[in-house]
């Protein structure tokens, strides 16, 4: 049996040819999941659409419904910095839907991925960075509301600090938010998480992974959380275009082997999503994103969840 992934053809959203956002990198990292025999179709489940109300847990109604029907004004768009169209409002909202039911997922089989996520630079009331409603905050609030977790943690290794996370949860005991992140990277204003680690330029495999181990064992005795949300950027990776750090492949999923070993070890369940990543070589792109994926099906077969 392999562990449950989350994907949904309308992850693809149409924009500019020469855009630097890496859009089709989704539909990709799920065919070289299938090509690869990393997941089988009977693994792989569809999200559906979130209501705006459960969006609404997170972000500001005025927001939700200027971008929705594509009235935010120009200045407000350019700080998401993606073109709006019809097509990626409901891309943007069925990415959200699907880290919901990769938390749903993860909470009954152990563990889950989401071939998308990780929009962390998304305030209540405002986009950035290529993020535009905080996917990750709305699934903590989400399942918090349904009753099916009381405490969450967040962990957040992407290359860039979780900023709209930390912010959303700066007073909020019952989500912990842990994230560590190149010190000299957007965003250039850090918010404050629970939790912070930046990292200097250049930092490689070993020095990553020791300063990983560091923190992430006695941060899971000390939250105790239901459930973990991990974003796994692999805009860490040495040839990334907005990287400034120094990991390898061999780096990237030494990482993820031991985020996920570590977790489930202490018998914490994990949702994972795959963060950000911006290479000029695509198909290297989609192959780092997939450790991810390669990673959470090798735990999952190991301790037989």
């Amino acid at each position: 049996m392999n562990p449950p992934i989350v994907y949904h053809p309308q992850y693809v959203a149409p924009i500019p040819e020469n855009h630097r956002f890496p859009m089709a990198k989704f539909r990709l990292l799920y065919e070289l999941l299938l090509r690869d025999n990393i997941v089988t179709f009977n693994d792989v489940y569809q999200p559906e659409f979130p209501d705006l109300n459960v969006i609404e847990l997170i972000h500001h109604f005025d927001y939700i419904n200027a971008y929705c029907n594509g009235t935010l004004e120009s200045k407000a768009q350019r700080r998401i910095g993606l073109p709006w169209s019809e097509a990626l409002a409901k891309r943007t909202c069925i990415a959200v839907g699907g880290t919901i039911l990769t938390a749903k997922l993860a909470l009954k089989y152990g563990l889950a991925s989401n071939t998308a996520g990780g929009t962390h630079h998304a305030f209540p009331n405002y986009g950035s960075g290529f993020c535009i409603f905080n996917d990750l905050a709305i699934a903590a609030r989400y399942l918090q509301k349904l009753g099916l977790v009381e405490k969450v943690l967040i962990v957040d290794l992407d290359v860039h600090q979780g900023d709209g996370t930390a912010w959303i949860f700066q007073n909020d005991p019952t989500v912990f938010t842990f994230s560590i992140h190149c010190e000299e990277n957007f965003p250039l204003k850090k918010q404050q998480s629970d939790l912070d680690v930046p990292l200097p330029e250049g930092l490689d495999d070993d020095g990553y992974l020791q300063i990983l181990a560091q923190y992430l064992s006695d941060l899971l005795s000390q939250v105790k959380p239901d459930l973990v949300l991990y974003d796994a950027g692999v805009d860490t990776h040495v040839s990334d275009r907005l990287g400034k750090l120094s990991l390898t492949n061999t780096g990237l999923y030494r990482r993820e082997m031991q985020v996920l070993s570590t977790c489930v070890c202490a018998g914490y369940p994990v949702a994972s999503v795959i963060g950000g990543g911006y290479a000029k070589e695509m198909s290297a792109l989609v192959y780092r994103h997939s450790l991810l994926h390669r990673a959470t099906r090798d735990i999952f077969r190991q301790y037989r969840l």
